[in-house]
């Protein structure tokens, strides 16, 4: 029956109906004494006295505790570096951000905790065809992270495995379009590189909110059964690299030189040109003036001419000057010996034996030559002032 019902003049508390404000300790002693009476554990007797009216107050207050309790489990923390995904009757609602939030108590909505900054990773080994089919033994990394949680969480079933899944697709593919050698000597950088750029393109098409941090291959050899013939080809390939280098180091020594000799053959052509042509300007300006002087006193100048030739043939060679017709004595010379000397010696001795035979003889026929030229030359003279 309720407390308010025409004729009643108390409330639930004991108060009677009037306007004076209840007393709070009262009705919390008041309330006290009901709930021990109910659970029988108070003075007021046992729980066999209960009434409707008692029951009822112990089921709204059971009620009320238990809604708040409800509404409180929706109050949840998100922590630095994760995205809360909250769903609501199982459809994606929200994402919130790190910080305390609060959402709708189960069975009405549900958060899902995402690690959006921390590195995942994926390690694989496989076999894969290059280019010029040959069989490679690839083991590679990949590092990755979740760049849209929502995206993780709802838009593929497992992103995890569709990135391993990418990761070998794209190795294959780019492995396939590239040589043997190519992938295993310097062009790893580029392998990596390409693959990241691949799984990032098929991993968006997907909408798995993934992102490719960074891309590892650790190891690309043949495969065990060809190891040893893959090492031979290795040695020759570097002998050859080897060869090569030495040959070109030879060449950069040689060629230099070469090009220096060939600079300088090549200079002394055009200094022995140089000087022939000069030489022979100047043998031509001479012969030009000879010729002049020849048209004026032909006699002379041919004599002069002689006189010259022999002095540059006598002068070049050892030689020995007697005056047989004006010597009154015979001498005698050790000519083998002057003859044989050479050098410094040749003209040595041939200023000793002309010493020994006597300056006045030299004298004299240097008088006689210098004589029979002044007379050829007066001579010459004479006929052309005639003509």
């Amino acid at each position: 029956m309720p407390w308010n019902e025409p004729g009643k003049d108390k409330d639930p508390w004991g108060q009677r109906n009037n306007d004076a404000p209840p007393d709070l300790d009262e009705i919390f002693n008041k309330l006290k004494k009901k709930l021990n009476g109910i659970l029988g554990s108070g003075k007021g007797g046992s729980g066999k006295n209960r009434g409707p009216e008692d029951i009822s107050g112990i089921a709204i207050i059971a009620v009320i505790a238990l809604i708040v309790v409800w509404l409180l489990s929706g109050i949840y923390i998100v922590d630095e570096g994760q995205r809360g995904v909250v769903t609501r009757f199982g459809a994606k609602a929200e994402m919130t951000m790190p910080g305390p939030h609060w959402r709708m108590p189960w069975p009405i909505d549900a958060v899902t905790m995402v690690n959006v900054e921390g590195v995942r990773r994926v390690n694989h080994k496989s076999k894969m065809l290059t280019e010029d089919e040959n069989i490679i033994a690839i083991s590679y990394e990949a590092q990755y992270n979740i760049k849209d949680a929502q995206a993780y969480t709802f838009d593929v079933r497992d992103p995890d495995l569709t990135l391993k899944q990418a990761a070998e697709s794209a190795f294959r593919e780019v492995v396939g379009r590239n040589k043997m050698d190519f992938i295993i000597t310097e062009g790893r950088t580029e392998v990596t590189a390409e693959t990241k750029n691949i799984m990032q393109t098929i991993l968006d098409s997907y909408n798995t909110g993934l992102n490719v941090l960074q891309v590892n291959l650790n190891e690309a050899q043949p495969p065990e059964e060809v190891q040893d013939a893959f090492a031979d080809a290795i040695k020759a390939r570097e002998d050859q690299q080897r060869i090569i280098n030495e040959a070109n180091a030879y060449r950069n020594d040689i060629v230099p030189k070469a090009r220096g000799d060939a600079q300088s053959m090549l200079e002394d052509a055009e200094a022995y040109r140089t000087r022939v042509l000069k030489s022979s300007e100047g043998e031509t300006e001479r012969f030009s003036k000879l010729l002049a002087e020849y048209k004026l006193a032909p006699e002379v100048t041919r004599e002069r001419l002689y006189l010259d030739s022999m002095e540059k043939v006598m002068g070049e060679n050892a030689k020995v000057i007697m005056d047989s017709s004006n010597s009154g004595n015979l001498m005698y010379l050790p000519l083998d010996k002057l003859m044989n000397r050479s050098g410094n010696n040749s003209s040595s001795v041939q200023r000793s034996a002309q010493g020994e035979l006597g300056s006045s003889n030299s004298t004299r026929l240097r008088r006689d030559i210098l004589d029979e030229f002044n007379r050829n030359s007066s001579r010459s003279r004479s006929r052309e002032t005639r003509k």
